[in-house]
């Protein structure tokens, strides 16, 4: 049985977030539906064409279903940052909205919400120059200064992530202050953060890695490593950004010779549960959250009703009856 329509009032609009795996796709099809809404891709990978499998994309299928937004949107060799995607996405919400329609964000990465919602700070540009410096330099060494200069940061940032040390480092060399203090000025008060509800999926850990094992599974099978072949040789290698994607990166390095097929796969399951962890971290301390539990049998129709009760709760919008 489908779940009851539901209304948000005014200009809200409805942020699904969650780790990967957790299930967000499904469920913002089904709120999009009942909202009489728009999907937003909130997901820094998913901009890029061709990154298709190993992205998980929604299906031709699920986009003839509801609208969707800022997938491919950027050529694989090109640089494709937060501020474009604040830019994009902004512009994206007001045309959802002058369609009088909800616009439903769902996607996994942190930075681009928390830009897109308060700002994006007031970070200095990059500068080719330095980044080329410290990309010569280990990644130990890179971690013992930013240890040293910027503490908060160092115990906040994945140190397993080359590209957020180094412009993290950056940023800390070219202002003379700790990077940790420049974005501190994000204010839960500021920007969309008073239109939004945020929902936010989660699961038991147990669920949620063999989910993680199963999605891996599938993306091996419908191709990753012919996909990452293609993709390298249209210039894959020179985006910093889109090479540090996961299963991306691991198959690169396996077509490399670097490690065997079994165990290229292994690696990506372990990276990605140690993603959606950081994920969980992420989000539990960076964003007014409201979460959900998801058991191994719920529906999206289950998690739709929820998210519309709960909605219509804190907005004052009465739910319409069931179509």
């Amino acid at each position: 049985m489908n779940a009851p329509a539901g209304s948000v009032s005014g200009d809200r609009l409805v942020a699904l977030v969650g780790p990967t795996a957790v299930g967000k796709s499904e469920v913002a099809l089904a709120v999009a539906e009942q909202l009489n809404g728009e999907i937003v891709s909130v997901d820094s990978m998913q901009v890029y064409r061709g990154m298709d499998v190993g992205t998980a994309k929604p299906s031709v299928i699920d986009r003839s279903r509801v609208p969707h937004h800022l997938i491919d949107v950027a050529d694989i060799n090109a640089e494709f940052n937060a501020a474009q995607f604040v830019a994009l996405a902004r512009q994206t919400v007001e045309e959802v909205r002058q369609r009088g329609r909800v616009p439903v964000l769902c996607g996994g990465t942190g930075l681009y919400f928390k830009a897109f919602f308060q700002g994006l700070g007031q970070a200095p540009p990059g500068s080719a120059t330095l980044r080329a410096e410290l990309e010569g330099i280990p990644l130990p060494q890179l971690l013992a200064e930013l240890a040293t200069r910027d503490p908060d940061t160092y115990q906040r940032i994945d140190c397993q992530n080359p590209r957020r040390v180094i412009r993290a480092l950056e940023v800390i060399r070219l202002t003379g202050k700790p990077y940790s203090i420049q974005r501190a000025d994000w204010s839960s008060e500021s920007g969309l953060m008073r239109d939004v509800l945020i929902f936010g999926l989660m699961r038991d850990p147990v669920d949620l890695h063999e989910r993680i094992e199963s999605r891996v599974d599938a993306m091996f099978s419908q191709g990753l490593v012919a996909e990452t072949r293609a993709l390298l040789a249209a210039g894959l290698a020179s985006n910093r950004t889109a090479l540090q994607a996961l299963g991306y990166r691991q198959v690169t390095e396996y077509l490399e010779g670097i490690r065997s097929l079994p165990e290229t796969i292994g690696l990506v399951k372990v990276r990605t549960r140690r993603f959606a962890k950081r994920q969980m971290t992420w989000f539990r301390r960076q964003l007014p959250v409201d979460w959900i539990h998801v058991g191994p049998a719920d529906t999206a129709a289950r998690i739709t009703l929820e998210i519309v009760e709960r909605a219509n709760a804190r907005t004052g919008a009465r739910a319409l009856p069931p179509q």
